[in-house]
């Protein structure tokens, strides 16, 4: 891959995209062919994004068995009543074109897609195994340095947005008609996860700040195996070929299939759990072996000891299915928005199909400049010094201790108090939903509440939380 060019000299674009995650990129690739002229800036290397550490693969029905219909009634029973049938109708209905997208630039999927928890078909895409969120973000990363048309600023940290002017770095303003929000989302605020440690919806964190709503925080995924003593996945694909959960007397106890938030509860119930590897085809998955061998475990041998992490922030700044946010010239995609599209609980490998189809819609109705959506923008603003407070490792204990896989009133009481603006957005959400639904699990309501099936949980800066229904 070509070396980046240096940061360009301040200047006016047409776009300008925040990360540089899956979606970051798909938004800057169509933003580029309708020929808008585009920068990106990323606080890392353009490669270090959770995109590009994506195991997982891409959901899209495109079997002679499936159907996007049936894609669809798979993603809204995995949300729990939460799902927001217009986004999953895109979603699936844009799948197959999406992935067309991906062939043509060059990405080689695997021969036979594979199988994941929730799927009621083999629609699951994958390439070289577990390399998936690599093999595109690296495609895609090389079609954006090749473009004429883009600039790429690396390691350059957005400190505040400016909707409709384009935003300010520690270095310097940046002046764009129109501005893609695609910052990912923010699982590294909980101790323990399976996201690069910068994954901490700072993106999020701005759009507030700038008067953005945002909305469903309390509905983070924990994915059940994360290799003990670690954040490294074990990718669900794994449980799709035959690896199984057992616990320590070698039993097993649950559906290896079933919904994660489920399968994350009766991991976590059990405290000692291994995934026994020994089932399945493991030369199918050389990069998840290799590593596993590198940290001291033999999986033709024995089990591997797993346990719950934090892993995909479902919730975010809100928008409607082209990305459009409450406030004029500010629009987002990817994990760092909630278009309601994955409710209470992500169906798996939807999430990379998300940045694809959503990092699309989202860079032409922005170069369409068609508005803000929803009733009230830029209803307020809320200015912490650095937009997101501090985070550190009493942050991110706290976290794991008082919004974890199982939440109360009392616990989430003390997270309100937290220095990291965030962190205080998730207690509210999460004080707010009196249920528990998919992924937001409160030990002093364990019952899901019929009245809140397709209710939002919605934050807007000096407002109190507002239940919301979306159409």
């Amino acid at each position: 891959m070509p070396a980046p060019p240096p940061a360009p000299a301040s200047d006016r674009y047409d776009l300008a995209v925040v990360g540089a995650g899956i979606a970051g990129l798909t938004a800057a690739l169509t933003a580029a062919a309708q020929g808008a002229r585009v920068l990106v800036a990323a606080k890392g290397p353009i490669l270090a994004s959770a995109s590009y550490h994506a195991q997982g693969g891409v959901a899209a029905a495109v079997g002679a068995d499936d159907a996007p219909r049936l894609h669809f009634r798979d993603t809204i029973a995995a949300g729990r009543g939460l799902c927001r049938e217009s986004a999953v109708r895109v979603l699936t209905e844009d799948a197959a074109a999406r992935i067309e997208d991906l062939r043509a630039l060059g990405v080689r999927f695997d021969d036979e897609p594979g199988l994941e928890g929730g799927h009621s078909r083999r629609r699951v895409l994958h390439v070289d195994g577990a390399d998936t969120g690599r093999r595109i973000s690296e495609t895609l990363a090389r079609h954006v340095l090749a473009h004429p048309a883009i600039d790429l600023a690396e390691r350059e940290r957005v400190t505040a947005l400016e909707p409709g002017e384009g935003f300010r770095t520690e270095r310097r303003e940046v002046r764009a008609t129109a501005t893609v929000l695609a910052a990912g989302g923010c699982a590294a605020l909980w101790a323990r996860t399976t996201n690069p440690l910068g994954s901490l919806g700072e993106g999020i964190a701005l759009a507030y700040c700038a008067g953005a709503a945002v909305a469903d925080l309390e509905f983070v995924q924990f994915h059940p195996t994360a290799l003990r003593g670690s954040g490294f996945l074990l990718s669900e694909a794994l449980r799709g070929e035959g690896a199984l959960l057992l616990d320590e007397e070698g039993r097993r106890f649950t559906d290896e299939l079933a919904p994660r938030d489920v399968v994350a509860r009766a991991v976590a119930e059990r405290g000692t759990v291994l995934l026994d590897l020994r089932p399945i085809d493991r030369d199918r998955f050389p990069s998840l072996m290799r590593r596993l061998v590198e940290a001291g475990h033999d999986p033709a041998l024995d089990p591997v000891p797993i346990a719950p992490a934090a892993h995909y922030t479902m919730g975010g700044v809100v928008t409607d299915v082209d990305g459009r946010t409450e406030v004029p010239g500010l629009y987002a995609a990817g994990e760092c928005a909630c278009t309601g599209v994955h409710g209470a609980n992500r169906l798996a490998s939807n999430s990379l199909l998300e940045c694809l189809v959503f990092g699309r819609r989202a860079a032409l109705a922005a170069l369409a400049g068609s508005g803000a959506s929803g009733p009230a923008a830029a209803s307020g603003r809320e200015s912490p010094p650095d937009g997101m407070g501090v985070v550190d490792d009493d942050v991110r204990r706290a976290v794991w201790e008082h919004a974890g896989l199982v939440r109360d009133e009392a616990g989430l009481v003390r997270l309100r108090d937290s220095p990291a603006l965030l962190a205080r957005l998730v207690a509210e959400c999460a004080l707010a939903r009196r249920e528990s639904r998919g992924g937001h699990f409160r030990a002093d309501y364990p019952h899901e509440d019929t009245g809140l099936a397709g209710v939002h949980t919605v934050l807007r800066p000096g407002r109190p939380p507002a239940l919301e229904r979306w159409s």
